[in-house]
């Protein structure tokens, strides 16, 4: 596996940012250098039976773990459907497009990026309500004000008040594929140029921007305000803080990472790896990650998320093999 050392990616940084602060005004976006957006491995036949139990489902796109109630939100049937999990028991709740992002709200809420239009799910109750919006989402998060985000697949990034109303527009990324708003602060993932790019939200522009890797998917944030990142080309997790936007801590982790999910209780981050149908832990407080857990997962783990009550790790397969719960107390038993 190719290696780069902190002084390559502190020059890849540099170039990403006189290219993408250069950009940040204008609305054309045909000069910033891109590559085909990197995608998940297709996944071998599994080689180990799945660690934990599985229960039957349709292929699963994007799954979450809502924090405040623990039912769980999988998007199936293309991404034209939300289950609503709790207790065994699931409710489907039909969606006015084809879902490209699954983040959580306010307390008993997700919010679901469609074409033209933000989606808040009551979990609870199923109940649908929509906020417009003028483009084809690829992203969406809330920030602690209540207001939104929403990221296109031209590059724009929106600041929202909660109603929808435009508060400003950014331009100059080639797409917005992935926001995280935690700490206040927005984040933004774009595919194509496999970069991360914190945005100066006084100025309402881009901010500073780093490469990431050689073709960034995912992001996360954690309560310690750090981003974690799967660079699913490089093989690598990478981990950024913020104010100002820092790579602290880059690592091979394997064929393929691809989905993310941070279980606070045990200060543990979960990867998938399509390339080998694996669920894999690291712990970060360390100057590098220290693997804590290896799993045998359902064939395509496209999609993973931890009970933040519970500790209890859920993986989705893409491929129509199941939902997996491998629970807090079974990894404990098999450290």
């Amino acid at each position: 596996m190719r290696r780069r050392g902190w002084i390559g990616s502190a020059l890849a940084g540099v170039t990403v940012v006189t290219l993408l602060t250069g950009c940040s005004d204008q609305p054309d976006n045909a000069n910033n250098a891109t590559r085909d957006p990197a995608t998940p491995a297709a996944a071998p036949t599994a080689a180990a039976a799945p660690a934990g139990q599985v229960t039957a489902s349709a292929p699963i796109a994007l799954l979450l773990d809502e924090p405040a109630t623990g039912i769980l939100a999988a998007v199936v049937d293309s991404g034209t459907t939300v289950n609503l999990i709790d207790k065994g028991v699931t409710r489907p709740v039909a969606l006015p497009g084809k879902a490209a992002a699954l983040v959580a709200g306010k307390p008993g809420e997700v919010l679901i990026a469609v074409p033209g239009k933000i989606v808040r799910v009551d979990v609870a109750s199923g109940a649908l309500t929509t906020v417009a919006v003028d483009g084809d989402l690829h992203s969406v998060g809330l920030r602690p004000d209540g207001s939104l985000v929403a990221g296109l697949a031209d590059g724009r990034v929106l600041l929202l008040d909660a109603d929808g109303t435009v508060r400003h527009t950014i331009t100059g990324l080639s797409a917005a594929d992935a926001i995280d708003t935690g700490d206040g602060s927005v984040v933004v993932v774009d595919r194509r140029q496999s970069a991360i790019v914190e945005l100066d939200l006084d100025a309402h522009k881009l901010g500073l921007a780093l490469r990431a890797g050689d073709g960034v998917t995912n992001m996360i944030g954690d309560h310690f305000g750090r981003r974690l990142v799967t660079d699913t080309a490089g093989a690598e997790l990478l981990v950024y803080t913020t104010d100002p936007l820092v790579l602290h801590q880059r690592f091979p982790v394997g064929s393929s990472p691809y989905a993310l999910a941070y279980d606070q209780r045990s200060e543990t981050v979960w990867v998938t790896l399509t390339g080998s149908n694996e669920v894999v832990g690291y712990e970060l407080s360390t100057g590098i990650p220290v693997e804590v857990g290896r799993y045998p997962t359902v064939r395509q783990p496209n999609s993973v998320t931890v009970d933040a009550r519970t500790g209890d790790l859920f993986v989705g397969s893409a491929t129509g093999d199941g939902l997996q719960r491998i629970g807090a107390d079974q990894r404990k038993r098999g450290q």
